[in-house]
């Protein structure tokens, strides 16, 4: 059987980035492996990656920008949100998990279990 290949955009000093490609690994995938902070991802990637999804699930709600800029009570426009998640990539959710279609945002395992098969 061959093996699933998943892309996983991440970036290697996010914890919860590590422990889902941990148990990814242990799933016996192949991850098609994205540094987010050395291969950022443009505008066109972002917007064809969030696609008709709300790409308001696609903010980091940890991240400093987020919460300074008080985007939980005043989100940014699509538009805008592209642009900032572009400039700074610690405001993307991660890891960013895809297989086809099927994206999985942050650590989720029920989810990961789901993409892994």
């Amino acid at each position: 059987m061959a093996k699933v290949k998943i892309k996983f955009l991440q970036k290697p000093s996010c914890t919860s980035c590590r422990k889902a490609k941990a148990f990814l690994e242990k799933q016996k995938v192949e991850l098609d492996l994205r540094d987010l902070g050395k291969d950022r991802l443009t505008v066109e990637e972002l917007d064809h990656l969030i696609g008709k999804r709300d790409y308001r699930m696609f903010l980091n709600t940890r991240n400093e920008l987020y919460r300074t800029r008080k985007m939980k009570e005043n989100p940014p426009s699509r538009d805008e949100a592209l642009k900032l998640m572009a400039g700074e990539p610690n405001l993307i959710r991660r890891p960013v998990v895809m297989r086809g279609n099927e994206i999985v945002l942050g650590y989720d395992e029920e989810s990961l279990k789901r993409i892994a098969k």
